[in-house]
């Protein structure tokens, strides 16, 4: 259960190298934190992790499958929550949000059901399902995003800056679910400039300069940390 990333190159129009020929292998389980300056290529490159961006070169293989063969397998596997929560809400409340993937899986009303309520639980939503979106705070609408990823049962999570703009409290609730999901053996994909949160759960740390990766390390030092324009724990 692992995401393979083989030369993986992405061009915005004919001018703009946003990621330059990059390999990269999450292993199962992995709690992997994807760090670097803005401009940097992290979301560019995660987005191709379950096929919402194509390489102009090289591959992803998501389970030993290429991306590009089966799209809605990838993206099954591959949970992605988006820096700002409101860019991967489709429906006007809790419930209905969460419950979109899997009823987009033809799953059974039963099973989508329980889905649904797992995921709420587990973000401690439980029972809010009627509620609006648009009448949450910043870190209930990061929490039913989660939820929203979470009821697909993916193999691997993926978070894009999912910190930004919480509060303490909220922050502290979304680390405890992510420590949770990596006992638990999905693996964590957390995309950031700033490791204060997210570097104690971290199994292993790369960071991206300018397309490629300038540091792939299990405990980083905080200066190569500090000269590659990202935040030190």
């Amino acid at each position: 259960m692992t995401i393979a990333v083989e030369d993986y190159t992405y061009r915005y129009g004919d001018d703009v190298l946003a990621v330059d020929g990059v390999s990269l292998t999450v292993d199962d389980g992995e709690f992997l934190v994807l760090a670097g300056a803005n401009g940097s290529g992290k979301t560019t490159l995660v987005r191709g992790f379950n096929g919402l961006l194509t390489p102009a070169e090289g591959s992803v293989r998501v389970n030993g499958r290429p991306v590009d063969d089966d799209p809605v397998a990838a993206r099954s596997s591959v949970g992605m929550v988006f820096q700002n929560p409101r860019d991967g809400f489709v429906a006007a409340t809790v419930g209905a949000d969460v419950a979109f993937g899997p009823e987009n899986l033809g799953l059974a009303r039963a099973d989508i059901d329980r889905r649904v309520a797992d995921a709420l639980d587990a973000v401690r939503m439980a029972g809010r399902g009627e509620e609006r979106i648009d009448e949450l705070s910043g870190g209930e609408r990061e929490r039913v995003a989660i939820a929203g990823a979470l009821a697909m049962e993916p193999d691997h999570l993926v978070l894009d800056e999912p910190f930004t703009g919480l509060d303490w409290a909220a922050r502290q609730s979304v680390l405890e679910r992510l420590r949770a999901l990596h006992a638990d053996g999905v693996g964590v994909v957390v995309v950031t400039h700033d490791l204060r949160d997210v570097a104690a759960l971290a199994d292993r740390t790369v960071v991206l300069a300018d397309g490629t990766i300038a540091l792939d390390s299990a405990d980083p030092a905080p200066d190569d940390l500090t000269a590659l324009g990202v935040r030190p724990p």
